[in-house]
């Protein structure tokens, strides 16, 4: 027989020996790998239904939730304006995204490492170094590890919604957009403004709870407070019952009180207590119908302006610091050095100089400047006119 025919045939009986073994390895491991796929196989499908029921229970949660947000609206208009249906939806849905991530996450994570230990890999490395990748990747990505917590905190305590002023310290505007890591506001100028919410240490929300609409009437001193008072209550107790406003208004008009007096002018406190984010527009009103009722009853509301006016008019002098000087001590007024004019006799001499203040210490008669119409002030006092 020939070399390569001995060749040969060694080569037929080595391949037909390894065939055999392989078939046999086959034969005795299938068992074991038909085992492992079927658990794996098992494992999948079970992460995937639990996946999915957990899912789907959240998404049942979150519009049951938006289902009785949506009754609360319908059932009080001021309770559901002020638990607004639709931020309480998008509130809602952000956490029910986070949380269908979170679960997602922890779900098929947890089926990935059963499927690696089922393959007989060991974990006890792997999940070393997953450990020393995360603590590295966390160090290196703290900022954003903080924005993405203290977005989480500001959905699930309802700190701000979508719609809601904020002053978030740097930025204040109405919030656009509520995420993870940023927040988005429109400032009052247009401006969009970006805010990571890990930056956010303070943050004062405008929209909740109520707000004070609070003005100042400023009414003559001449005229009759009670007056005054009742034009004012009844403008407010008329815009109390119109619509709109009715709804707007969660208190009733108050009249607080004087709040301050001066030589010209007394200045009346307004107060009420209104819907979230609706002050400014409540003071337009209010203050629109205080001055038509005002009106009606002949009573002035005056300022700088107006005051010097009516002054020209009855012909009296602009003196410097003649109009809105509060009631407190100051510095004799109303008193000048040189001669006194009479309209009948003329200018009238008067004697050396001598200072006002001192002269009406030693005679209180004469501390009392004459001014045209017979109204005097109080020299050193600043009081209110006789």
């Amino acid at each position: 027989m020939s070399p390569v025919s001995v060749l040969w045939v060694d080569s037929v009986d080595e391949a037909h020996e390894t065939a055999t073994n392989a078939a046999g390895w086959i034969e005795e491991n299938w068992g074991t790998w038909l085992a492992i796929g079927l658990r794996i196989a098992l494992i999948l499908v079970i992460a995937v239904v639990l996946r999915s029921v957990v899912r789907r229970a959240i998404t049942r949660l979150i519009a049951r939730m938006n289902r009785n947000a949506e009754a609360e609206a319908s059932g009080n208009a001021l309770r559901g304006l002020l638990v607004n249906a639709e931020r309480r939806r998008q509130r809602t849905e952000a956490i029910g995204s986070v949380l269908r991530s979170v679960t997602t996450f922890v779900i098929m994570g947890t089926a990935l490492l059963i499927v690696l230990s089922t393959l007989g890999i060991d974990l006890a490395p792997l999940l070393a170094s997953a450990g020393v990748a995360g603590v590295a990747i966390g160090f290196g990505a703290r900022n954003l590890v903080t924005d993405v917590l203290s977005g989480m905190f500001v959905l699930l305590e309802d700190q701000y919604g979508v719609g809601d002023r904020i002053d978030a310290g740097e930025a204040t505007g109405t919030v656009l957009e509520i995420g993870l890591r940023v927040t988005k506001l429109r400032g009052d100028d247009g401006e969009i403004w970006y805010v990571r919410n890990g930056e956010i240490k303070r943050v004062g929300n405008l929209s909740q709870g109520w707000a004070t609409a609070a003005l100042d009437v400023e009414v003559r001193s001449e005229e009759d407070l009670e007056e005054v008072r009742s034009a004012i209550a009844s403008a407010g107790e008329e815009m109390s019952t119109s619509a709109p406003w009715d709804e707007v208004l969660w208190a009733p008009v108050e009249v607080l009180g004087l709040n301050s007096v001066t030589l010209d002018t007394m200045v009346i406190r307004v107060s009420a207590k209104t819907m979230p984010g609706k002050a400014l527009p409540v003071e337009r009103e209010l203050r629109w119908r205080i001055k038509r009722a005002l009106d009606a009853r002949g009573i002035r509301m005056v300022d700088e302006e107006s005051l010097a006016a009516l002054r020209r008019l009855e012909g009296e002098p602009d003196a410097p610091g003649h109009g809105r000087t509060r009631l407190e001590k100051g510095p004799a007024r109303g008193l000048e050095k040189g001669p006194a004019k009479d309209p009948a006799k003329g200018p009238v001499a008067v004697k050396d100089a001598v200072d006002p203040a001192k002269d009406a210490l030693k005679d209180p008669a004469r501390g009392l400047a004459k001014e045209p119409g017979g109204l005097g002030r109080a020299g050193g006092a600043g009081g209110p006119r006789p």
